[in-house]
């Protein structure tokens, strides 16, 4: 049975003990019922506890002509409580599904406004986590989708916290109505025609009809999903410090694994441990995109195959996988003369140079490799630079980013390669800092 409406208070402060010490709450308020129940909670809640700083924060997505008076709703509504209120209007970008591309500009904002030490608080409940069970069901979802919408998780800098999953609809409504609240009916929660609501209006009714604890076993089949997806984790984390072993080739700033670990676990923990490692780098591929994956890896030894995901690229070179996006995808505007060879030189989209020791006589101008290029070696006489690059395990991603260093037509050293960065006696080297995997990502 549902706990009544007279706990609400209490349960909230118990859902938030962890959080009591951050900076700051910050409450997503959409002025609708839930989001108003909340933020009313917490407001009466500061006058006898001691809690963090609140205030809200209203997003105005400007999709129908009647949101525009919603942004001045929440403010009357936030004066009269005493909470600070911050509204951000977005441009919602057009796409395939315009709730998703809301909801996106939605939390893109909400990651901006969370700083270190804050916490965002939005005000989902029982019945929200059941409508994404079903959802992410009806779509496809692993154990990571069908483990519902986590309680908490980090957002930006800060934290994003869901206090309500364990509250149902009704005894929102229940609070509203025992308070007298007033709040904001959104016309699109009526069309049927997104998904969402389709499965809010026409099938839970049908299911709680039939068995009426449907949306309490839904969520506490959700948790269960979450403590499975928590054990695959944890397996994922086992396996990747098994692939984790550092390179030559670590200063490039990239993150890599190696290849021979993880291709000889089973296929489904190859999927899991990638998944888990490429979750804070990219949206995470389909099933069938995943075909992607085992092309690459199965690729012969002297291919060069490239895995391209939604925000990057996995590329395979010297028995590794290497993570490559934003600007290590762009083409390189060209480079020329170094002025004053004693100061670094910044590369364009391509870090940093500097020279070290006894400069060489000039002039000098960095190039990068298109082919057929020279370099004389003592005792070794004139090499193709392909073959040094090739006896010095270069990846091939970055060869075509190797700053050059030349003397007219003469090819003075390639940064950052032993024997090659410098003149052979030690007086001087050239060294390249490579963009870093921040500046890198798009």
């Amino acid at each position: 049975m549902d706990r009544p409406a007279i706990d609400l208070p209490s349960r909230l402060l118990l859902n938030l003990k962890p959080w009591r010490n951050a900076a700051t709450w910050r409450i997503a308020f959409s002025g609708g019922l839930d989001s108003t129940v909340l933020l009313h909670l917490l407001a009466h809640l500061a006058k006898t506890e001691s809690l963090p700083a609140l205030s809200a924060i209203h997003v105005h997505h400007g999709l129908q002509a009647v949101a525009d008076a919603w942004p001045e709703h929440c403010r009357s509504v936030c004066a009269a409580l005493g909470v600070p209120l911050q509204i951000v209007r977005v441009q919602v970008q057009p796409g395939a599904s315009l709730e998703r591309a809301a909801r996106d500009a939605r939390y893109h904002t909400f990651a901006e406004v969370t700083g270190p030490g804050d916490v965002l608080l939005t005000a989902q409940h029982r019945d929200d986590q059941a409508e994404t069970l079903l959802f992410r069901l009806l779509r496809g979802a692993g154990v990571r989708g069908l483990s519902g919408m986590p309680r908490q998780r980090s957002l930006g800098k800060g934290h994003l916290l869901r206090p309500l999953l364990d509250v149902t609809r009704a005894e929102l409504e229940a609070y509203a109505s025992t308070h007298g609240l007033s709040w904001i009916e959104d016309p699109s929660n009526q069309d049927r025609q997104y998904s969402r609501n389709y499965l809010r209006h026409q099938v839970l009714p049908v299911l709680v009809q039939r068995w009426p604890q449907a949306v309490a076993t839904m969520a506490r089949s959700a948790a269960h999903l979450t403590e499975a997806q928590g054990l695959l984790e944890e397996l994922a984390e086992m396996d990747l410090r098994e692939a984790s072993s550092g390179s030559e080739f670590d200063w490039l700033g990239l993150r890599s694994l190696e290849l021979a670990p993880l291709a000889q676990l089973s296929d489904a923990r190859q999927r899991n441990a990638l998944s888990h490692w490429l979750e804070p780098l990219t949206r995470l591929p389909d099933t069938d995109h995943w075909s992607g994956w085992a092309d690459l890896r199965d690729a012969t030894g002297d291919a060069c195959p490239v895995w391209r995901l939604a925000d990057g690229e996995l590329h395979r070179a010297g028995g590794r996988i290497w993570w490559l996006s934003g600007c290590w995808l762009q083409p390189l505007p060209a480079v020329g003369a170094w002025q004053d060879p004693a100061a670094p030189l910044a590369i364009a989209d391509n870090g940093v140079l500097s020279l070290t020791g006894q400069i060489p006589d000039g002039p000098l101008h960095i190039r990068y490799r298109e082919g057929g290029e020279v370099m004389a070696l003592p005792g070794r006489g004139h090499r193709d630079l392909k073959r040094l690059l090739n006896e010095s395990g270069v990846p091939s991603f970055v060869r075509g980013r190797l700053p050059l260093l030349y003397k007219g037509d003469q090819l003075l050293a390639v940064a950052n390669l032993k024997g090659l960065d410098g003149s052979t006696s030690g007086d001087w080297h050239l060294h390249w800092q490579p963009l870093n995997e921040d500046q890198g990502l798009s």
